[in-house]
């Protein structure tokens, strides 16, 4: 075995080809070439909103060693005139969209400026009036959600193209809106809504539902003239003045009709099973967990689902690179370095709130309520590649075992920071109101009452966000003197993590560490990549971080074809139920979600991906996105050769003539080369030349 090095073993490991392109391409500004000139000016942009900028100056640059900001601090975080008029969030929620032609118009000119500035968006369309429904004064009715979404869909496209940031949107459904079948197979039509995720808030009484074999209310809000003889109460996200409302804030809504929950809940899920959309979101989970039960009602979420934010919301990201904090790789003295660790994620928690004082938010709404609640979504990369290098298989008990501890103290020295930073700066403002307890806040905290409390009744949002959230509560089992001393001073944020999919960051300046809570996509691979002025995506070969390592520390001519057993816990190695373990395993310590890919074998009985759904569901998850690889379908950003290899495909040009071969396959088309399979997939998208 090799001595191992004094250095970070990060800084030996040449950054690969596919990485430096990934870097310069989204991250470096002006004269910038290596990730050290990037930290610096991250460094220094994060420490200028502090009173003694140069007092904190060391300790940030050591900090981003280990930790990377957001994509868009990265890019924009002291950029300067390289990129004017760019906001350094990466995750905002749409306004309410009011059921009106001008509120529609409204939250589409707020979007477009919103992405423009650089940040993703999500929306709640479940607030539109459903096909058929009638307009008041038109003589006709209504066209439905999906033509409205076909407009946001077509202004991300142009805002986009013209920013050179391709625009990322989510698109939010609930279960009972009377369009949800259109919205949940929407994009089986080629090259619809392709500028959007979709996701379907799914709630815990369909699921109960639809288990049990009962029929399913479609519904949407009484209108002024209809009729009242088939109403259900239901929680809506948006309350008209002309809206019937009971006392605990429940609206009136007419039932369209009534259809079977099962063959609802088939239809979601064999659409997801064929085409890998829509998502599920379990928005009942995410606000009975949110930190701000009492103060907001989430209904969407970012492009990636890790923030569930409420209207007008915004958060800001940062990733803590575990494999760069793994000591001793593949030895049996391998562990991870938690106290190294501790003092990253508190410096970086104090580095995340100083990007609140340079949002760069183009909208008042947006801005206000980012300084209100200050929230950040602190999480981690690389856990799969630090697990490789320690010896322990990605899924196994011990993996869930070391995430779940790793997430508690990713959170603790969150709250610690937090505390630490209100006595020295002061408590979220939100924190700092008095908050009148209503009938519904009592009968969602049960122990309100136990304490004495009623109707009627104020407390200080610190205390009802430290003592009565139910998410509170299970930090204060982890250390119940931090929790008491937060419901006394209050935090300096209200939210702390959540755990994005990092896809870019963690393959370009993170040398294609494994991305988010993943394991490595595999060992080596093609990457599919963008790259300006290419009219067809590029494959590039990648290999992971801790092949990498494993070439540096132990055997330089080691075959990536015929590796170690260590190295065995890839994607496609991982059962779809290990992956659900492992993020439920980081959800109990995370304050809002997690984005994660349930890999499932092609071949997967659909039976058996169904009850991927339930156990995603039973395991207290606010979220489930699977893939099957379906070549029909799209061939993807990340494809193993072997894939590619097998998969052949057959199809015309506009000239009559057939191209047929294998994915993999090159070919040279319009004076350039390029494979079949991202030709095909070019030209069946329509986005051929538009790079």
């Amino acid at each position: 075995m090799k001595q191992r090095p004094s250095t970070r073993l990060a800084d030996l490991i040449p950054m690969q080809e596919a990485s430096d392109l990934i870097a310069k391409t989204k991250y470096y500004v002006g004269k910038e070439s290596s990730v050290a000139d990037l930290r610096k000016r991250v460094a220094a942009a994060l420490a200028a909103p502090e009173s003694d900028p140069d007092a904190h100056l060391a300790s940030f640059e050591w900090a981003l060693q280990y930790a990377f900001p957001g994509g868009r601090v990265m890019a924009n975080a002291g950029a300067g005139a390289f990129r004017p008029a760019t906001s350094t969030i990466n995750c905002t929620v749409s306004q309410t969209i009011r059921d009106s032609m001008g509120g529609i118009m409204e939250a589409l000119s707020h979007a477009a400026i919103t992405l423009k500035g650089g940040s993703g968006i999500g929306y709640d369309f479940t607030t539109i009036r459903p096909r058929g429904a009638r307009v008041a004064g038109a003589g006709a009715s209504t066209s439905g959600i999906l033509p409205f979404m076909d407009m946001f869909d077509a202004m991300c496209k142009t805002v986009s193209s013209a920013g050179g940031r391709r625009g990322a949107q989510m698109g939010v459904l609930e279960v009972s809106h009377p369009d949800i079948e259109d919205f949940i197979k929407a994009k089986r039509e080629n090259g619809r809504l392709r500028a959007f995720n979709l996701s379907v808030n799914v709630t815990r009484a369909f699921i109960d539902a639809a288990n049990a074999g009962d029929d399913w209310p479609l519904v949407f809000p009484l209108l002024p003239g209809e009729s009242e003889s088939d109403i259900v109460w239901r929680d809506w996200p948006v309350i008209e003045p002309e809206y019937r409302v009971n006392a605990l804030g429940e609206v009136a809504c007419r039932v369209y009709r009534r259809v079977s929950a099962r063959d609802l809940r088939n239809l979601i899920e064999g659409s997801t099973y064929e085409f890998s959309d829509p998502g599920y979101l379990l928005l009942d989970e995410a606000n009975r967990m949110n930190p701000l039960w009492f103060a907001e009602n989430l209904r969407a979420t970012n492009p990636c689902a890790e923030q569930f934010l409420p209207p007008e919301g915004s958060c800001l990201l940062g990733s803590v690179n575990l494999a760069a904090l793994v000591q001793n790789p593949f030895t049996p003295e391998a562990r991870f370095d938690y106290e190294t660790f501790a003092k990253v994620v508190f410096i970086f928690a104090r580095m995340l709130d100083n990007v609140v004082e340079i949002n760069g938010l183009p909208l008042e709404g947006q801005r206000r309520e980012i300084q209100s609640k200050r929230r950040h979504g602190m999480g981690y990369l690389g856990l799969g590649s630090a697990l490789t290098m320690m010896g322990i298989r990605y899924g196994s008990p011990e993996s869930v075992a070391f995430t779940n501890d790793v997430t508690r103290e990713l959170a603790l020295n969150n709250w610690r920071a937090g505390l630490a930073l209100a006595k020295e700066k002061g408590a979220a403002p939100i924190l700092t109101e008095n908050f009148v307890i209503t009938p519904k806040m009592l009968r969602q905290r049960p122990e309100l009452a136990a304490d004495g409390y009623k109707a009627g009744d104020t407390l200080p949002g610190r205390v009802l966000h430290a003592k009565y959230s139910v998410y509170m509560q299970q930090i204060a089992q982890a250390d119940p003197e931090l929790v008491a001393e937060l419901a006394e001073h209050g935090s300096r944020f209200t939210h702390a993590t959540s755990i994005a999919p990092t896809g870019t960051m963690a393959a370009s300046v993170g040398n294609n560490a494994s991305n988010g809570i993943e394991p490595s996509f595999a060992h080596s691979y093609i990457r599919n990549m963008i790259v300006e002025g290419e009219k067809t995506k590029r494959a590039i070969r990648m290999e992971s971080y801790e092949l990498l390592a494993y070439r540096k520390l132990v055997d330089a001519n080691v075959d990536p074809d015929n590796l170690p057993e260590l190295f065995e816990a890839s994607a496609k190695n991982v059962t779809p139920a290990e992956h659900i373990a492992v993020q439920a395993a980081a959800q109990r310590w995370i304050d809002s979600a997690i984005s994660k890919t349930t890999n499932c074998d092609t071949d997967m009985p659909f039976a058996e991906f169904q009850g991927l759904y339930q156990l995603a569901i039973d395991s207290g998850l606010k979220g489930c996105t699977t893939f099957r690889f379906n070549p029909e379908v799209h061939m993807g950003v990340l494809v193993e050769k072997k894939d590619l290899d097998a998969t052949v495909i057959e199809f015309k040009l506009d000239d009559g003539s057939t191209i047929r071969g294998a994915a993999s396959q090159k070919v040279r088309y319009d004076n350039a080369e390029t494979t079949i399979g991202n030709l095909y997939e070019a030209l069946k998208e329509g986005q051929y030349g538009k790079h």
